[in-house]
């Protein structure tokens, strides 16, 4: 680990959790320090529709699941430890490994997919 990065290991942690769907969804950015999906799904803006990313930025890694924006009821049963981690309507903010919620995350992460794939936003390729 360089000191450049020192939230790698983190950064690869949660990268872990949404990385399983990337074989069903098209994989705009794979770098060290950015994991961006999306959907096949063209918006009014002709632009893809957005699942979710991991960054590295500056003080934290960040965890982007925008089915949590699209259909909020999905944020309903959260702990409050998660959404303590929560900054606007989609991204969660970690500055350390935390198991507990990283599977928290993993099933919310799951219910979203299910959820953007029973909208029809996820066609299987």
């Amino acid at each position: 680990m360089s000191n450049d990065q020192p939230f790698q290991p983190l950064f690869e942690q949660l990268k872990n959790i949404i990385d399983p769907y990337a074989n069903k969804l098209i994989c705009a950015v794979d770098d060290p320090t950015l994991f961006y999906l999306e959907t096949t799904h063209i918006m009014k803006s002709k632009k893809p529709l957005f699942f979710g990313s991991v960054k590295i930025n500056k003080n934290y890694v960040s965890y982007h699941l925008m089915p949590v924006y699209v259909f909020p009821e999905l944020l309903a049963d959260i702990s409050p430890e998660l959404k303590r981690r929560m900054q606007g309507k989609s991204c969660f903010n970690f500055k350390a490994t935390d198991q507990a919620l990283f599977d928290e995350l993993a099933a919310l992460t799951k219910v979203g997919y299910q959820q953007y794939s029973a909208a029809g936003y996820i066609k299987t390729k």
